[in-house]
Protein backbone atom coordinates (compact mmCIF):
# COMPACT_ATOMS: atom_id res chain seq x y z
CA UNK A 1 0.00 0.00 0.00
CA UNK A 2 1.01 3.65 -0.15
CA UNK A 3 0.12 4.96 -3.59
CA UNK A 4 -1.53 8.27 -4.43
CA UNK A 5 -1.01 11.70 -2.88
CA UNK A 6 -2.49 13.49 0.12
CA UNK A 7 -4.86 16.34 -0.74
CA UNK A 8 -5.83 18.91 1.86
CA UNK A 9 -8.63 20.01 -0.48
CA UNK A 10 -10.12 16.50 -0.38
CA UNK A 11 -9.79 16.43 3.41
CA UNK A 12 -11.45 19.85 3.75
CA UNK A 13 -14.29 18.88 1.43
CA UNK A 14 -14.97 15.75 3.50
CA UNK A 15 -14.80 17.75 6.73
CA UNK A 16 -17.20 20.38 5.37
CA UNK A 17 -19.62 17.67 4.26
CA UNK A 18 -19.55 16.08 7.72
CA UNK A 19 -20.27 19.42 9.35
CA UNK A 20 -23.15 20.16 7.01
CA UNK A 21 -24.76 16.78 7.63
CA UNK A 22 -23.89 16.39 11.30
CA UNK A 23 -21.84 13.30 10.56
CA UNK A 24 -18.92 12.29 12.75
CA UNK A 25 -15.32 11.87 11.59
CA UNK A 26 -15.47 8.63 13.59
CA UNK A 27 -18.79 7.55 12.16
CA UNK A 28 -18.13 3.83 12.58
CA UNK A 29 -17.48 4.11 16.29
CA UNK A 30 -20.18 6.70 16.90
CA UNK A 31 -22.74 4.56 15.08
CA UNK A 32 -22.73 2.14 18.00
CA UNK A 33 -20.47 -0.47 16.37
CA UNK A 34 -19.40 -3.24 18.71
CA UNK A 35 -16.57 -4.93 16.85
CA UNK A 36 -13.42 -4.15 14.88
CA UNK A 37 -14.08 -2.74 11.42
CA UNK A 38 -13.25 -5.45 8.85
CA UNK A 39 -10.61 -3.30 7.16
CA UNK A 40 -8.74 -2.89 10.47
CA UNK A 41 -9.05 -6.48 11.66
CA UNK A 42 -5.58 -8.06 12.05
CA UNK A 43 -6.94 -11.62 12.00
CA UNK A 44 -5.40 -13.43 9.04
CA UNK A 45 -3.28 -10.48 7.94
CA UNK A 46 0.09 -11.70 6.68
CA UNK A 47 1.66 -8.26 6.16
CA UNK A 48 0.85 -4.58 6.17
CA UNK A 49 3.27 -3.23 3.59
CA UNK A 50 5.00 0.08 2.95
CA UNK A 51 6.37 -0.26 -0.56
CA UNK A 52 8.07 2.11 -2.98
CA UNK A 53 6.09 3.15 -6.06
CA UNK A 54 6.31 5.56 -8.97
CA UNK A 55 4.43 8.06 -6.79
CA UNK A 56 6.68 7.46 -3.78
CA UNK A 57 10.09 6.07 -4.73
CA UNK A 58 11.64 6.79 -1.28
CA UNK A 59 8.87 5.57 1.01
CA UNK A 60 9.27 5.99 4.77
CA UNK A 61 6.95 4.05 7.07
CA UNK A 62 5.38 5.88 10.03
CA UNK A 63 3.08 3.94 12.35
CA UNK A 64 0.82 5.69 14.91
CA UNK A 65 -1.02 3.46 17.38
CA UNK A 66 -3.39 4.84 20.03
CA UNK A 67 -4.62 3.46 23.29
CA UNK A 68 -8.39 3.95 22.94
CA UNK A 69 -9.38 2.85 26.44
CA UNK A 70 -10.70 5.14 29.14
CA UNK A 71 -9.69 8.78 28.80
CA UNK A 72 -7.41 8.10 25.83
CA UNK A 73 -10.24 8.10 23.28
CA UNK A 74 -9.90 11.86 22.77
CA UNK A 75 -6.40 11.57 21.27
CA UNK A 76 -7.34 10.11 17.87
CA UNK A 77 -10.08 12.71 17.52
CA UNK A 78 -7.53 15.46 18.08
CA UNK A 79 -5.11 13.92 15.62
CA UNK A 80 -7.78 13.51 12.94
CA UNK A 81 -8.54 17.22 13.13
CA UNK A 82 -4.85 18.04 12.62
CA UNK A 83 -4.00 15.61 9.83
CA UNK A 84 -3.46 18.42 7.29
CA UNK A 85 -0.97 20.06 9.64
CA UNK A 86 0.90 16.80 10.15
CA UNK A 87 1.20 16.19 6.41
CA UNK A 88 1.99 19.85 5.83
CA UNK A 89 4.98 19.74 8.15
CA UNK A 90 6.26 16.43 6.85
CA UNK A 91 5.93 17.34 3.18
CA UNK A 92 6.00 21.10 2.69
CA UNK A 93 8.82 21.59 5.16
CA UNK A 94 10.77 18.73 3.64
CA UNK A 95 11.06 16.51 6.71
CA UNK A 96 10.13 13.47 4.62
CA UNK A 97 9.71 13.08 0.87
CA UNK A 98 7.41 10.07 0.73
CA UNK A 99 5.72 9.31 4.08
CA UNK A 100 3.51 6.25 4.39
CA UNK A 101 1.34 6.55 7.52
CA UNK A 102 -0.44 3.68 9.27
CA UNK A 103 -3.01 4.28 12.02
CA UNK A 104 -4.17 1.73 14.53
CA UNK A 105 -5.60 1.29 18.00
CA UNK A 106 -4.84 -0.75 21.11
CA UNK A 107 -7.07 -2.00 23.89
CA UNK A 108 -6.97 -4.87 26.36
CA UNK A 109 -7.00 -8.38 24.91
CA UNK A 110 -8.18 -9.81 28.22
CA UNK A 111 -11.54 -8.06 28.09
CA UNK A 112 -12.12 -5.70 25.13
CA UNK A 113 -14.07 -6.48 21.96
CA UNK A 114 -11.55 -4.69 19.73
CA UNK A 115 -8.17 -4.94 21.44
CA UNK A 116 -6.12 -4.58 18.24
CA UNK A 117 -7.02 -2.52 15.18
CA UNK A 118 -4.46 -2.01 12.41
CA UNK A 119 -4.89 0.03 9.24
CA UNK A 120 -2.79 0.15 6.10
CA UNK A 121 0.27 2.24 5.29
CA UNK A 122 -1.23 5.06 3.21
CA UNK A 123 0.16 8.09 1.40
CA UNK A 124 -3.14 9.69 0.44
CA UNK A 125 -6.49 10.51 2.04
CA UNK A 126 -7.21 6.88 2.76
CA UNK A 127 -5.30 7.38 6.00
CA UNK A 128 -8.18 9.63 7.10
CA UNK A 129 -10.59 6.85 6.17
CA UNK A 130 -8.68 4.41 8.37
CA UNK A 131 -8.81 6.83 11.30
CA UNK A 132 -12.56 7.14 10.86
CA UNK A 133 -12.99 3.37 11.09
CA UNK A 134 -11.29 3.03 14.47
CA UNK A 135 -13.61 1.80 17.20
CA UNK A 136 -13.10 4.07 20.21
CA UNK A 137 -14.17 1.37 22.61
CA UNK A 138 -13.25 3.12 25.85
CA UNK A 139 -12.91 -0.15 27.72
CA UNK A 140 -9.82 -1.53 29.39
CA UNK A 141 -9.45 -3.88 32.29
CA UNK A 142 -8.79 -1.39 35.10
CA UNK A 143 -5.49 -2.99 36.13
CA UNK A 144 -3.12 -0.36 34.66
CA UNK A 145 -2.16 -2.60 31.76
CA UNK A 146 -3.19 -2.69 28.11
CA UNK A 147 -2.09 -4.97 25.27
CA UNK A 148 0.61 -2.73 23.83
CA UNK A 149 2.88 -5.77 23.55
CA UNK A 150 0.39 -7.40 21.18
CA UNK A 151 0.43 -4.35 18.91
CA UNK A 152 4.24 -4.32 19.01
CA UNK A 153 4.31 -8.00 18.06
CA UNK A 154 2.13 -7.31 15.03
CA UNK A 155 4.30 -4.42 13.89
CA UNK A 156 7.46 -6.50 14.35
CA UNK A 157 6.31 -9.62 12.52
CA UNK A 158 3.47 -8.53 10.26
CA UNK A 159 4.82 -5.43 8.51
CA UNK A 160 7.23 -5.18 5.57
CA UNK A 161 9.01 -1.91 4.80
CA UNK A 162 10.95 -0.99 1.70
CA UNK A 163 12.76 1.73 3.64
CA UNK A 164 14.35 -1.09 5.66
CA UNK A 165 14.67 -3.76 3.00
CA UNK A 166 16.01 -1.53 0.22
CA UNK A 167 17.79 1.25 2.09
CA UNK A 168 18.61 -0.10 5.55
CA UNK A 169 16.65 2.79 7.05
CA UNK A 170 14.19 2.23 9.85
CA UNK A 171 10.70 3.68 9.90
CA UNK A 172 9.04 5.32 12.90
CA UNK A 173 6.53 3.85 15.31
CA UNK A 174 4.63 5.88 17.89
CA UNK A 175 2.59 4.32 20.70
CA UNK A 176 0.36 6.77 22.57
CA UNK A 177 -0.89 5.59 25.93
CA UNK A 178 -1.02 5.90 29.71
CA UNK A 179 -0.60 2.37 31.00
CA UNK A 180 1.87 -0.50 31.23
CA UNK A 181 2.13 -3.29 28.71
CA UNK A 182 1.69 -6.90 29.77
CA UNK A 183 5.05 -8.55 30.43
CA UNK A 184 4.69 -11.11 27.65
CA UNK A 185 3.13 -11.50 24.22
CA UNK A 186 0.75 -14.37 24.90
CA UNK A 187 0.65 -17.13 22.32
CA UNK A 188 -3.06 -17.75 22.87
CA UNK A 189 -3.92 -14.08 22.19
CA UNK A 190 -1.81 -14.04 19.03
CA UNK A 191 -3.60 -17.14 17.80
CA UNK A 192 -7.04 -15.71 18.58
CA UNK A 193 -6.57 -12.16 17.33
CA UNK A 194 -3.91 -12.41 14.61
CA UNK A 195 -4.24 -16.03 13.59
CA UNK A 196 -0.63 -17.18 13.79
CA UNK A 197 0.87 -19.73 16.14
CA UNK A 198 3.72 -19.13 18.53
CA UNK A 199 5.69 -21.90 20.17
CA UNK A 200 5.70 -20.00 23.47
CA UNK A 201 4.93 -16.64 25.02
CA UNK A 202 7.48 -13.91 24.18
CA UNK A 203 8.86 -11.47 26.78
CA UNK A 204 8.11 -7.87 25.91
CA UNK A 205 11.83 -7.02 25.96
CA UNK A 206 12.43 -9.46 23.11
CA UNK A 207 9.47 -8.07 21.16
CA UNK A 208 10.77 -4.53 21.53
CA UNK A 209 14.16 -5.63 20.17
CA UNK A 210 12.36 -7.09 17.16
CA UNK A 211 10.39 -3.88 16.62
CA UNK A 212 13.55 -1.79 16.81
CA UNK A 213 15.05 -3.66 13.86
CA UNK A 214 12.32 -2.05 11.75
CA UNK A 215 11.33 1.15 13.57
CA UNK A 216 12.56 3.93 15.79
CA UNK A 217 10.07 3.33 18.59
CA UNK A 218 8.56 6.06 20.80
CA UNK A 219 6.01 5.97 23.60
CA UNK A 220 4.06 9.22 24.09
CA UNK A 221 2.41 9.81 27.49
CA UNK A 222 -0.18 12.61 27.28
CA UNK A 223 -1.05 14.72 30.29
CA UNK A 224 -4.54 14.33 31.72
CA UNK A 225 -4.89 10.58 31.21
CA UNK A 226 -5.62 8.31 34.17
CA UNK A 227 -2.08 7.23 35.01
CA UNK A 228 0.03 10.05 33.58
CA UNK A 229 1.54 11.01 36.95
CA UNK A 230 2.08 7.48 38.24
CA UNK A 231 5.84 6.85 38.58
CA UNK A 232 5.31 3.19 37.72
CA UNK A 233 4.22 4.22 34.24
CA UNK A 234 7.30 6.34 33.59
CA UNK A 235 9.69 3.81 35.09
CA UNK A 236 8.23 0.95 33.07
CA UNK A 237 8.56 2.64 29.69
CA UNK A 238 11.85 4.39 30.43
CA UNK A 239 13.40 1.05 31.38
CA UNK A 240 12.35 -0.25 27.96
CA UNK A 241 12.88 2.81 25.73
CA UNK A 242 15.00 5.33 27.62
CA UNK A 243 14.84 8.83 26.13
CA UNK A 244 12.30 7.70 23.55
CA UNK A 245 9.54 8.15 26.13
CA UNK A 246 7.96 11.54 25.42
CA UNK A 247 5.88 13.34 28.07
CA UNK A 248 3.32 15.61 26.43
CA UNK A 249 1.53 18.08 28.68
CA UNK A 250 -0.93 19.07 25.92
CA UNK A 251 -2.77 16.07 24.41
CA UNK A 252 -3.89 18.32 21.54
CA UNK A 253 -0.25 18.53 20.41
CA UNK A 254 0.16 14.88 19.38
CA UNK A 255 0.32 15.66 15.65
CA UNK A 256 2.95 18.34 16.06
CA UNK A 257 5.02 16.16 18.38
CA UNK A 258 5.02 13.30 15.88
CA UNK A 259 5.96 15.59 12.99
CA UNK A 260 8.87 17.23 14.79
CA UNK A 261 10.12 13.90 16.14
CA UNK A 262 10.32 12.61 12.58
CA UNK A 263 11.95 15.86 11.44
CA UNK A 264 14.60 15.51 14.14
CA UNK A 265 15.13 11.86 13.33
CA UNK A 266 15.61 12.62 9.66
CA UNK A 267 18.12 15.39 10.50
CA UNK A 268 15.87 17.73 8.53
CA UNK A 269 15.60 20.21 11.41
CA UNK A 270 16.74 20.96 14.90
CA UNK A 271 14.14 21.68 17.56
CA UNK A 272 14.39 25.46 17.20
CA UNK A 273 13.68 25.25 13.46
CA UNK A 274 10.75 22.91 14.05
CA UNK A 275 9.24 25.25 16.60
CA UNK A 276 9.57 28.08 14.08
CA UNK A 277 7.65 25.96 11.59
CA UNK A 278 4.86 25.44 14.12
CA UNK A 279 4.65 29.17 14.69
CA UNK A 280 4.47 29.77 10.93
CA UNK A 281 1.47 27.42 10.79
CA UNK A 282 -0.25 29.31 13.58
CA UNK A 283 -0.01 26.36 15.94
CA UNK A 284 -0.10 27.02 19.68
CA UNK A 285 1.55 23.66 20.39
CA UNK A 286 5.13 24.98 20.42
CA UNK A 287 5.68 25.17 24.21
CA UNK A 288 4.30 21.67 24.83
CA UNK A 289 6.27 20.18 21.94
CA UNK A 290 9.42 21.94 23.11
CA UNK A 291 9.11 20.42 26.57
CA UNK A 292 8.30 16.97 25.17
CA UNK A 293 11.30 16.89 22.82
CA UNK A 294 13.91 18.79 24.83
CA UNK A 295 15.79 15.67 26.00
CA UNK A 296 15.64 14.12 22.56
CA UNK A 297 16.96 17.25 20.89
CA UNK A 298 19.76 17.63 23.43
CA UNK A 299 20.99 14.11 22.67
CA UNK A 300 21.40 14.76 18.97
CA UNK A 301 24.49 15.78 17.08
CA UNK A 302 24.17 19.16 15.31
CA UNK A 303 22.37 19.01 11.97
CA UNK A 304 24.92 18.84 9.15
CA UNK A 305 23.75 20.15 5.80
CA UNK A 306 25.17 18.29 2.83
CA UNK A 307 24.45 17.77 -0.83
CA UNK A 308 24.97 14.05 -0.35
CA UNK A 309 21.79 11.98 0.12
CA UNK A 310 20.99 11.07 3.73
CA UNK A 311 20.95 7.53 5.08
CA UNK A 312 23.31 4.65 5.57
CA UNK A 313 24.79 1.97 3.40
CA UNK A 314 21.79 -0.25 2.54
CA UNK A 315 24.02 -3.30 3.00
CA UNK A 316 24.60 -2.36 6.63
CA UNK A 317 21.12 -3.60 7.61
CA UNK A 318 18.52 -2.01 9.89
CA UNK A 319 20.32 -2.91 13.10
CA UNK A 320 23.14 -0.53 12.14
CA UNK A 321 20.88 2.46 11.55
CA UNK A 322 21.21 5.24 14.13
CA UNK A 323 19.41 8.55 14.23
CA UNK A 324 18.88 9.88 17.71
Amino acid sequence: MGSGHWSTDVYTAAENYRRSTGASAFAYSDSGAARTHPSLDPKGVVLRESRDSDDHPESLAIGVLFDVTGSMGAVPRALQQKLPGLLGLLLRKGYVTDPHILFGAVGDATCDRAPLQIGQFEADNRMDDDLGRILLEGGGGGQMRESYELALHFMARHTALDCVEKRGKRGYLFLIGDELAYPQVKAREVSKLIGTRLGADIPIEETIREVQRLYDLYFIIPEGAFHTDDPRLRDFWQDLLGQNVLYLDDPEAVCETIALTVGLGEDAIDLAAGLDHLAEQGSAAGPAVSRALARLDASRAPVVRSSAPPGLDPDAGPAATTRL
